[in-house]
This record gives structure tokens, C-alpha cells and sequence, in this order.
């Protein structure tokens, strides 16, 4: 059985090592292990592209194998280093003391093997320090190491701890049990689309013989993984199909044309054609289930304002969740500018048609949030942004009708389905994301979601120049790049200074997770400050002296952020040294330049996403991406990528080949391990849209999968309960 543990089969210690470092704990989730990649066995690995601070696993053969005599504290010692090939670059490996002795016996030029271990970079070139290896003697046949080598090496994500042909070998011991896998593809589709049976699939995806082998099985398990989730995905639009919502039809005469008559342009033809298609949803007696994305400043904010106060006009209140309480109080100021005495409904000198825009945050004062709160109970107020005080179970609405949720991957399941939950019926629902999404990711991450894009920037946006800054190679770039700021700030405008942590000794993340702990080799590379402290202090006293710097970031208090904010939005402030809590919703039209120091520290998306805080005026906007990397590095191709568009949408693509697919489909609000593990979410469109539409077919006639007893059993094992309650609640 594929749900037999692996300690029965590989014996307690390997197996406890197989949970804590993959976990792997079944039979069946080792079997669903997959190769990474496979090497032949006369062939050499690109050593050129690989990943800093990623552990890998490479065919090459030794070029150089010299012992150096060194003299340290503890007296004289042995440095081995040798040097590995693949024709067309080079890798360095290192061994150390007693670790000397024997690779130094076995790694002899000419020699190919396996080698594993972390990616580290020293004195500029890229190494591995102390590698585990696997030599591959030609000569030996297969024998040499073990049975599962044969002419295609199969190379397994693997760990420190557990090296690839570790893992081959254990796979080995469970390759047997792959006939009792269950096959969750009905006979027709999978007769009609000429796959495999999974049994077969599994033992040639582990053990080919032949690239064909490789290529059926993949085909095959991308299926798989395809056709559960689209069912999964299939079940919960049907299910909200099921669900009953109060139609909010727009009146006319109302809120919505006084505002649209006071606005002091004229909507893009983008703005007016996914607006009308979230009137078409809210008309409809069925929850709205609609994902909104754009590019950057496209004006999503905006769109969802007049969805918000079309409800307002049909007799129910709107509330919109912001991830924090910076991009709530801006949301708040902006939309409250924008409605001006619209917003004022009820209150001295308030429009007669108007409403009241109230704002409920975590760190109001207790006058204020009984106020709020009293508004949003009695219906005085038919628009509320908050944060996740929102969900509070003391928060109570009048009539809850729409939920707009920006950034909606910075929520958790549970804070999401909370707020729907508010509503006397399930309200409708509007998900932004300023992140760009590749059509197969919004059919695989938000497929039970309608979509609606925002792709035409409004008239007025300036183009955004963007440059790489090699710090490291070129300091007087660096120089150049504060005279730009000082250039700009005398020329009327204000500029941004982004650093990924804040300043405490021990804090060198960035404040929502996405950095990494700085490496010994950052250390040890004397590294400009990249706190925002450090940085704000240097620059006031330095290459900005004499101009207005100030700093923020999200362990300052909230009125003292939302003070800071207000300085520099009214223009007081020339400088703002911040984190990434200005990546979204941050509006100050008259900020022209971003300087991002250590940039290889963000992702792609994020660059794009602080990128989009400049050229939000008439001026043009500038953002220079600093890095100490070395040119070759990832990182940097990384950042040139993003230097050499402005199109957000090329860029997730960009990023999402860079990443996980786990990463991708929310892995970590999730708590379980992706079920994508073979299927590419950028390069398996056709299988992705093709096993949407077999189980949108397959849903319509078993909603309940009661006829499909093996694809129910399927669906529970890749998506455990935690998972398809995320898919459910997204």
C-alpha cells in the first residue's frame, strides 16, 4: 500500500531523516518523489548556472587535485582543492583537516563522479566546501553504484543529509509497491489522450531506459497533477454557483454618478470594460468570485472603489482588507480625497448623496474605534479599509455586501473567510493583486476566481528608467547614483531609499519574510549598511547631507508611520529611507527615484512592485537597482531582467521559472507540501487548460465524485484537508 510509512520499509533511521529533510513519510510520497533531472552517463552537468546558497547535485569530472600546507591557530593543516569540469566551465570543491585523506586518494584527474553539497561563494568564485560524492567508474557497468545507476542517472532534489543516489537507492526499495498506486484519470480520458497507467508511469519516471521513457511518464504525472487540481478547483466554482447572494444592482442617479461626475479624468477604456463586468457579477444572485490584476498604477484602486459604491447605492455596505496598516491609512486618505464631501455622508457639510468612509485599524484610539465600529453596525457607514481588525469578532455589519481584498496573498485562509463570513448572505467578493499573473498561474492558484485585467496604464503615468548599480565592481556608480537624488530633490522631487532590513543587530530579514539571513560570505565581503537605520544615518551625514531624510518602517508605531507618510506625501520630506512596507498602495505622485540597495535580496516581483512607487507624476521616473554581486551570478542576470522591461507580466514569468512551483501556489498558507511537483505552471499551458475543461465536464455530471471513487481518493491524498480548505477559501 502507498500509504504504508517508510520506516516499515526502510527502517527507522532512514526514514526519520527522510521526514525531517524531505518530508517523506510515506511510501507513496517517496514514489511521488521525482528526479530533478537525469544525467547520462557520458555526459557532463552545466556547471555554469548554478544556484548561490542551493544545494545541488552535479556529474563532472575532476580537471586538477592539488593539497595546499597551511599554518591557522591550531598549528600547521591540509587544504584540498579540486577542481571539476564540464567542458565549458569550472567549479571549485574544498576539503578540509582529516577530510583530506580520502577524496584525495579517489579524486584524481580524469576521475567523473557525483558531487553534493551547497553552493557557497569564496573569494568571488563559486565552491563547495566538503562535498559528498558518488565516483562513476565506467569500467564497474552499473554495479558501481548500485542497481539504479544505469545509462540515465536519475538526480533527485536532495538535502545535506540525503544525497540524490541515497534516495535513488531508497527508491529502489519501494519501486515494487508502485502497482498498488490508484489512478485517479477515469479510462476514457486516459485512454483518449493515449497516457500511461500510473504504475507504469512511476516506474519509468524513476527507472527509464530511454529519454522516451522519460517523456511518457512526465506527460503522464503532469496529468495527474493537472486534472485533481482543476477538479478541486472545478468543485468550489460549482459549489459557489450553489450559494445565494443579494443582487446589488447599481442605481442610477447615485453615489456612484456623483462620484464618476466630480472625477477630474476620463476612465480608460480598461477601467470601463472590467468594471462592467464586476456590475455584470454584482448583479447576479450568486456570490461574486472575481480576481482583479494589473499592472502597476493601472488604476485597480479606483475600479474597486466604484464596485464599492455601486453596493453602497444598492442598500449594502463595502469593505475593503488591507495586508497592513500603512497601505489601510493610504487606502483610506486616497479614497476619501477622491469622494471628498462623498465621503462625508451624514456629517456637517457631507454630500446628501454621499456615505460615510470610515477607517478600523488594530492601533486606533478607543473613542475612534467605538465610533467605527458603531457606524459599521448601524449602517451609517457604507465603506470600511481596515486591516485584519476588521475580522475581529466584536466588528458587526449592518448589511455586508462586497469584500475587496488587496494583496490577497498576504492573507491567510482563515482571515479571508472570516471577513465573507460577515455578510447576512455570503457577499461578493474582489481579490486585487498588483502582481502580474501569468494565465496559467490564475488557472491554477486562483481557478475557482473569474479574472479581469488591468493592463493599460492611464493617461498621464511617466515611463520608468531602470539601471543595475554594481556597487562592488563600480563605486563610483554608486556615487553617481546620490548625485541623482541630490539632482532630483533640487529639481522639486523626493526620493526613495529601499533597504531590506531595519536595523536591529539580529533582525537582517526583510520584514515580510522574503529575505535570507545574511551569509558568512556577505560578512565576510564588507558589504555597504543595508539597514535602514545605518543607511539613513551614513546618507544624512554624507552624500545627502543638508537634505530632509527620514526614515520608516513597520516596527515604528502607527502614528508615527502614518505621520511620516503625511510629511512626505505634503512634500516635507526629500528622503525616505524605508523597508518594503512602502511596496503597495504608496501614492506620492511627486517621488521620482527609488534607489534599492543590495536589490539581489528582493524577488522580481517585488522590484517591480517598489519600482511602480516612482513616475506616478508627470516627471520621469528613475529606479537604480544596487548589488554587490558578482556579473555571472543569477542574482544579477536576475536584476538585469528587471532592468530591461517595464512589462509586469513578462516578469512574473520571469520569476515564477526562478521559483518553486510550491512557492507559487501559496505553499506556505497552505501548511502542506505543493501538490505540484511535475507540472510547470509557465510551460504546461495546453495541459493546464485542457485539464480544466475535462474537469469542468467531469464536475457538471458528479459534482459529488460519486462515480469517480478512485479520483475522490486521489483528491484527498494531494490535497489533504488543510490544502483543499485553502483551494476552497481562496
Amino acid at each position: 500500500m502507498l500509504s504504508e510509512p517508510l520506516a516499515k520499509v526502510l527502517g527507522p533511521a532512514t526514514a526519520k531523516v527522510m521526514a525531517e529533510y524531505l518530508d517523506l513519510r510515506t511510501v507513496g510520497d517517496l514514489l511521488h518523489h521525482y528526479p530533478r533531472r537525469y544525467a547520462e552517463r557520458g555526459e557532463l552537468t552545466r556547471l555554469a548556472e548554478l544556484p548561490l546558497d542551493e544545494h545541488v547535485t552535479v556529474v563532472a569530472q575532476v580537471a586538477d587535485a592539488r593539497v595546499h600546507t597551511y599554518s591557522g591557530s591550531r598549528g600547521r593543516g591540509q587544504r584540498l582543492e579540486v577542481t571539476i569540469t564540464d567542458g565549458s566551465g569550472r567549479l571549485q570543491l574544498v576539503f578540509f583537516g582529516k577530510g583530506v585523506h580520502k577524496p584525495h586518494k579517489e579524486l584524481l584527474p580524469g576521475t567523473r563522479a557525483m558531487f553534493a553539497g551547497k553552493v557557497s561563494l569564496f573569494n568571488r568564485r563559486l565552491q563547495l566546501a566538503h562535498p559528498a560524492y558518488e565516483l562513476l567508474r565506467a569500467e564497474d557497468g552499473a554495479d558501481a553504484v548500485g542497481s539504479w545507476a544505469g545509462a540515465l542517472i536519475p538526480i533527485y532534489p536532495a538535502t545535506t543529509r540525503l544525497e540524490s543516489w541515497k534516495i535513488a537507492k531508497a527508491v529502489d526499495a519501494v519501486l515494487p509497491r508502485a502497482h498498488d498506486a490508484v489512478d485517479p484519470l477515469p479510462p476514457a480520458l486516459r485512454e483518449g489522450r493515449g497516457l500511461l497507467e500510473l504504475p507504469d508511469a512511476l516506474r519509468k519516471v524513476h527507472r527509464p531506459r530511454t529519454q522516451a521513457d522519460i517523456a511518457d511518464a512526465r506527460d503522464r504525472l503532469k496529468w495527474d497533477e493537472a486534472f485533481v487540481l482543476q477538479v478541486a478547483l472545478a468543485r468550489r466554482r460549482h459549489a459557489e454557483t450553489q450559494l445565494p447572494a443579494v443582487a446589488r444592482r447599481p442605481v442610477p442617479g447615485g453615489l456612484l454618478d456623483a462620484f464618476d461626475a466630480r472625477l477630474p479624468f476620463t476612465l480608460t477604456d480598461g477601467q470601463k470594460a472590467v468594471s462592467q463586468e464586476i456590475f455584470d457579477d454584482l448583479a447576479t444572485e450568486h456570490p461574486m468570485h472575481r480576481l482583479l490584476q494589473g499592472e502597476v498604477g493601472s488604476g485597480k484602486t479606483l475600479v474597486a472603489l466604484r464596485a464599492m459604491l455601486a453596493v453602497v447605492d444598492a442598500g449594502g455596505q463595502a469593505a475593503m482588507l488591507a495586508p497592513t496598516e500603512v497601505l489601510a491609512q493610504q487606502h483610506h486618505r486616497s479614497v476619501t480625497e477622491m469622494m471628498g464631501d462623498l465621503a462625508e455622508g451624514g456629517m456637517l457639510g457631507g454630500s446628501e448623496q454621499g456615505t460615510k468612509v470610515v477607517l478600523l485599524t488594530g492601533s486606533m484610539g478607543a473613542a475612534a474605534r467605538r465610533q467605527a465600529l458603531l457606524d459599521l453596525a448601524t449602517g451609517e457607514a457604507g465603506v470600511v479599509i481596515g486591516t485584519h481588525a476588521l475580522i475581529e469578532d466584536k466588528v458587526l455589519f449592518h448589511d455586508l455586501g462586497l469584500v475587496v481584498v488587496d494583496e490577497q496573498h498576504r492573507f491567510g485562509v482563515e482571515q479571508r473567510d472570516a471577513l465573507r463570513g460577515k455578510g447576512k448572505q455570503p457577499p461578493h467578493l474582489l481579490v486585487m493583486t498588483a502582481t502580474p499573473i501569468p494565465r496559467t498561474v490564475a488557472m491554477t492558484v486562483f481557478g475557482d476566481l473569474e479574472t479581469s485585467v488591468l493592463d493599460q496604464l492611464p493617461a498621464g503615468r511617466s515611463p520608468i528608467a531602470s539601471h543595475v548599480v554594481p556597487a562592488q565592481d563600480k563605486p563610483h556608480f554608486l556615487d553617481r547614483a546620490w548625485e541623482r537624488v541630490r539632482e532630483e530633490v533640487q529639481g522639486g522631487h523626493q526620493a526613495y531609499v529601499v533597504c531590506p532590513r531595519i536595523g536591529d543587530a539580529l533582525d537582517e530579514a526583510t520584514e515580510n519574510g522574503k529575505g535570507r539571513k545574511e551569509s558568512a560570505e556577505d560578512a565576510a565581503e564588507k558589504r555597504p549598511p543595508l539597514a535602514v537605520t545605518d543607511v539613513a544615518e551614513q546618507l544624512a551625514k554624507g552624500p545627502l547631507t543638508g537634505l530632509r531624510v527620514e526614515i520608516l518602517h513597520g516596527r515604528m508605531h502607527p502614528d508615527d508611520k502614518d505621520a511620516v507618510m503625511r510629511r512626505f506625501a505634503a512634500g516635507d520630506v526629500d528622503v525616505l529611507v524605508a523597508t518594503t512596507v512602502i511596496e503597495v498602495g504608496v501614492n506620492v505622485p511627486n517621488a521620482t527615484v527609488m534607489v534599492i540597495m543590495d536589490a539581489d535580496r528582493f524577488g522580481v516581483s517585488q522590484l517591480h512592485q517598489l519600482r511602480g512607487r516612482v513616475g506616478r507624476g508627470s516627471a520621469p521616473g528613475l529606479c537604480l537597482l544596487v548589488t554587490d554581486m558578482p556579473q555571472a551570478t543569477p542574482a544579477r542576470q536576475r536584476l538585469a531582467s528587471v532592468a530591461a522591461t517595464l512589462d509586469g507580466f513578462e516578469l512574473s514569468r520571469i520569476d515564477l521559472e526562478q521559483r518553486r512551483e510550491g512557492d507559487v501556489l501559496g505553499q506556505a498558507q497552505s501548511g502542506a507540501r505543493s501538490s505540484l511537483r511535475m507540472l510547470a505552471v509557465i510551460e504546461d499551458e495546453e495541459v493546464i487548460a485542457a485539464a480544466r475543461a475535462e474537469a469542468d465536464t467531469l464536475v457538471r455530471a458528479d459534482p459529488g465524485l460519486d462515480r469517480h471513487p478512485a479520483l475522490r481518493t486521489a483528491l484527498d491524498a494531494l490535497l489533504d484537508k488543510e490544502r483543499e480548505e485553502y483551494l476552497d477559501k481562496g
